[in-house]
């Protein structure tokens, strides 16, 4: 069976806080096989069983922990292709490029909204990609104004982010 990752979005901020060994019992429970976490901040690695996962594991996470959340499924290979199409990529610090997994494809006019809302409130910047937003977060995550609830009203679609450095260690995982 082929390996995916879930991505999930709102774990361990904002009072959704679980364990990672909870986290693999609910997957476990729910029939996720080959269940696996990586890092603490909701990255899930499983077989795929062929059905489908994004639905089966947002409702895992409002039963389970009382979370509406969702679950951004992606191959390793589509993990690659993201940082493959990531203009940023080498130019700064792994640290600092995020790539936000988007639930579904925003349109070109949504992502002009989100450039033209985004001018003059900080130095980022922004490319889109497939089902992914990519970030240059050149001062830093925690001072930028650039939020996912910025993001998401403006693309109309729900994300989770990672940084370059996550998206490499969990790509590792996942060949193991």
């Amino acid at each position: 069976m082929p390996r995916r990752v879930a991505l999930l979005g709102s774990i361990n901020v904002g009072g959704n806080r679980m364990t990672m060994a909870q986290l693999r019992a609910a997957f476990e429970k729910a029939g996720f096989g080959n269940v696996a976490t990586v890092t603490a901040s909701g990255n899930v690695l499983f077989d795929e069983d062929g059905l489908d996962a994004e639905t089966r594991i947002a409702l895992l996470l409002q039963q389970d922990f009382s979370i509406g959340s969702f679950a951004a499924v992606r191959s390793r290979e589509e993990l690659a292709a993201a940082l493959d199409e990531d203009p940023f990529v080498g130019e700064g610090e792994d640290k600092m490029i995020h790539t936000m997994f988007l639930d579904s494809q925003p349109s070109a006019t949504a992502f002009a909204k989100l450039e033209s809302d985004h001018a003059g409130r900080g130095p980022e910047r922004l490319a889109l990609g497939t089902k992914a937003l990519h970030m240059d977060y050149v001062d830093g995550v925690g001072n930028s104004k650039l939020t996912k609830q910025f993001i998401e009203r403006r693309l109309g679609c729900r994300g989770t982010a990672r940084n370059v450095t996550s998206v490499r260690r969990i790509m590792e995982k996942m060949e193991q």
